[in-house]
């Protein structure tokens, strides 16, 4: 499907039309519609799916299109990390080429004096979007530089991460300020309990979209380890003992088990950092840096950094622990084999974790090759896949209102302004 068949206005097709973007990606076809017409929306998908068009292109054209306050804070979108509040502050800048009307600040921390001052006055104004980590924006708020009671839209971006990262409480701050009638919009990389509780929490009789989660490349090397938790860190051990290993990701689903890796590997040299939530935002910055500038080998993380962190050199991924999601192994293993580079994902995979383990071999539709223990490990758990279980997972929802859109446009013919460019 085309952008033109849309109710996407003539500005936004504009920039869309320089851009040389003229097909929707599935997550674009799914969501526009149901953005422009007003509904609440969930959607579940992955980095590089085009999500960032899919909410932003239908909320600028409805800004654009007018009847909103001119003097106030139109839009909010919430981003977990510095990184991905500028990824969505340069599309911006890009699909509002010709929105003269719209206007747009990036609120995001780790700067001096003189960005948080720029931000202070951009709120003040009542910039139309406003791009936002939540512990930025809720800075701002407490310093009295934001006046959230006239917005429209409210979206969150990788909802997943500013979860694990521990927004969870920042969020539900931010979403008491809002009015009753707003548009949210929810977009999320996987769909454990707690966002579906998040969504209950914020959204109104949401539609759900939801793009199947891309294979791992088949240039990953997949194997699996199948050990009592004691035997994990010896495993560690060994593997890095055996080779000098660099570029390597170490995941674990718990910051204290992160914290305990890191000092494990530092007492036998290892030259690594660990990134956790328990980390400010400038912490986490310096680990990234270190570790994309190679002055550190092994990043031992929570899955705060399994899914929109751009590294195209990492060669091996561990699994501490087996993720309880599918989507999460995809996401974790998905960070090496980047770039036509080859990658290596080793997994552990305890006697409690097998029934998670059996749910990513059922999802990947392949057996896992298990790995013997090295000599003198003792013996590891016998592997019994173990049949998938029933879904327990409910749907529901609280009235939080919703803004329709009274802009809809006729359809429109296209071909002459095309022509027109091209004279």
């Amino acid at each position: 499907m085309k952008f033109e068949e849309t109710y996407l206005n003539d500005n936004i097709l504009d920039a869309l039309y320089d851009m040389h973007f003229e097909e929707m990606t599935p997550v674009q076809e799914k969501c526009i519609p149901e953005i422009l017409d007003g509904h609440d929306l969930i959607g579940v998908a992955q980095t590089g799916t085009g999500k960032t068009a899919a909410y932003l292109l239908p909320i600028l054209s409805m800004l654009d299109d007018g009847g909103f306050p001119k003097d106030a804070i139109n839009c909010i979108v919430m981003a977990p990390t510095r990184e991905l509040a500028q990824q969505i502050d340069q599309a911006m800048q890009g699909f509002g080429y010709y929105l003269e009307g719209v206007s747009s600040v990036a609120v995001y921390g780790g700067n001096d004096g003189t960005r948080f001052d720029q931000e202070m006055r951009g709120l003040k104004m009542g910039a139309d979007v406003i791009i936002a980590t939540p512990g930025r924006l809720l800075s701002h708020i407490r310093m009295g530089h934001v006046d959230l009671s006239r917005l429209s839209f409210f979206v969150l971006d990788e909802a997943d991460r500013m979860l694990d990262m521990g927004f969870s409480d920042d969020i539900l701050q931010i979403a008491k300020l809002l009015p009753k009638e707003h548009q949210t919009i929810m977009f999320s990389a996987t769909m454990p309990n707690k966002i579906q509780q998040l969504a209950r929490t914020l959204l109104y009789k949401p539609v759900e979209v939801k793009i199947a989660v891309s294979k791992p490349a088949e240039k990953i090397q997949q194997s699996a380890y199948v050990c009592y938790e004691p035997q994990k860190l010896d495993i560690i051990r060994h593997l890095f003992k055996a080779g000098e290993l660099k570029r390597v990701i170490i995941f674990s689903g718990k910051k204290d088990k992160v914290k305990d890796i890191t000092r494990e590997l530092q007492r036998i040299h290892i030259n690594c950092a660990p990134m956790h939530s328990d980390l400010t935002q400038q912490e986490r910055d310096d680990v990234m840096y270190r570790f994309k500038a190679g002055m550190v080998d092994v990043l031992v993380a929570t899955d705060i950094v399994a899914r929109g962190i751009d590294i195209d050199d990492i060669l091996m991924v561990i699994n501490y622990d087996v993720p309880h999601d599918a989507e999460d192994y995809v996401h974790r293993i998905g960070r090496t084999a980047r770039a036509q580079r080859d990658g290596i994902a080793i997994t552990f995979v305890s006697d409690k974790d097998m029934r998670y383990f059996s749910d990513i071999e059922r999802f990947l539709e392949k057996e896992i090759a298990k790995n013997s223990l090295p000599e003198g490990f003792g013996e590891g758990p016998e592997y019994k896949p173990i049949s998938p279980r029933k879904s327990t997972r409910g749907r529901g929802g609280r009235h939080r209102g919703g803004k329709a859109n009274k802009n809809k446009k006729q359809a429109r013919n296209r071909q002459q302004k095309k022509n027109d460019k091209k004279e």
